[in-house]
């Protein structure tokens, strides 16, 4: 029983640990990366739909390939749905609480739609054979490359007509030690929260899969929840939501992708089930936000309700 329970703290130390290097690497990677894009005068929105999404998003990166890679692979896709809904439902609503999160109508019709379209994308490859194979992997990674091509051609459209962005340039010096040291800090946080996890999940009995869609879900999405509450509380309204869905962009396309691409990750019925809640949350806020251009504070609220009772559901099934 002491060995048992000396373990259990060992690998909660591990999990807290992990953590805290995913979050203060994402955060250190997003500001060093930040300022040479600054440098090379990328228009602040193209910044917060791909570098700032990118970077919040390097957390689930690092545990999702990590745990592909350890065959771990239940925890990879819960992480990466998991974090998902977490975003849409929690960060966006979370935001919504302190200003109304006014949505532009090319985000309306262009970026929101086509996550939609990313998570519709999931579930079809996932439900077929329930697995997402190599070939599924391949095919998610050159949708991303096609949309990473999108976000530059946008970029060089938007470059004469952009303005100042908001991000304080560094020097060069200190922006390679930022990236590269944040880098760093997000692989080792990444290998100590999947093993932090799979112990804890083993000595509780609980599933990989329940672990990943909450613990390790809600903890990589916390540079996500903090860099868009931040972006809120400044007004900087369109940066709040186009890192949320800038960031369940790329952990569908490329996450996962790269994920399956190293080892073919098996699903379960629950994972198709949590696919199918992520495609109807996103139609959900989607309509939200259509209907008056806008998230205001009672429809944060209704998103907020509706994660709880979705964590409920998940923790009883």
């Amino acid at each position: 029983m002491e060995i048992i329970m000396t373990e259990m703290l060992w690998a909660v130390v591990l999990l807290v640990v992990g953590f805290v290097l995913l979050i203060k690497g994402a955060d250190f990677f997003v500001e060093g990366s930040s300022s040479v894009a600054k440098m090379l005068k990328v228009p602040s929105i193209i910044i917060g739909l791909t570098i700032v999404a990118m970077g919040t998003s390097l957390p689930e990166c690092a545990v999702s390939i990590t745990a592909s890679v350890t065959n771990n692979n239940a925890l990879a896709v819960s992480n990466a749905i998991g974090s998902n809904i977490f975003n849409l439902m929690v960060v966006c609503g979370f935001c919504a609480l302190f200003n109304p999160l006014y949505v532009e109508k090319s985000t309306l019709k262009k970026e929101f739609p086509f996550s939609v379209v990313c998570a519709v994308l999931l579930l079809v490859c996932g439900y077929l054979g329930m697995q997402l194979g190599r070939a599924d992997g391949i095919i998610l990674l050159i949708v991303f490359g096609a949309f990473l091509v999108w976000m530059v051609r946008s970029a060089l459209k938007a470059r004469a007509a952009a303005g100042d962005d908001e991000y304080e340039v560094l020097p060069v010096w200190k922006c390679i030690v930022f990236i590269v040291g944040g880098i760093v800090a997000i692989k080792f946080g990444g290998d100590f929260v999947v093993n932090g996890a799979s112990t804890v999940a083993t000595k509780l009995g609980l599933s990989q899969n329940l672990i990943g869609l909450t613990i390790v879900a809600c903890g990589t999405s916390l540079p996500e929840l903090v860099t868009s509450v931040v972006a809120a509380r400044k007004n900087e309204l369109d940066m709040a939501l186009g890192n949320v869905i800038g960031s369940n962009i790329f952990n569908i396309l490329f996450v996962l992708g790269i994920a399956a691409t190293i080892s073919p990750i098996t699903f379960i019925m629950e994972n198709v089930i949590d696919i199918v809640i992520l495609v109807v949350m996103s139609v959900l806020v989607w309509a939200f936000a259509w209907t008056k251009k806008k998230l205001d504070r009672f429809e944060g609220i209704v998103m907020l309700a509706l994660y709880a009772v979705y964590l409920v559901y998940i923790c009883m099934r």
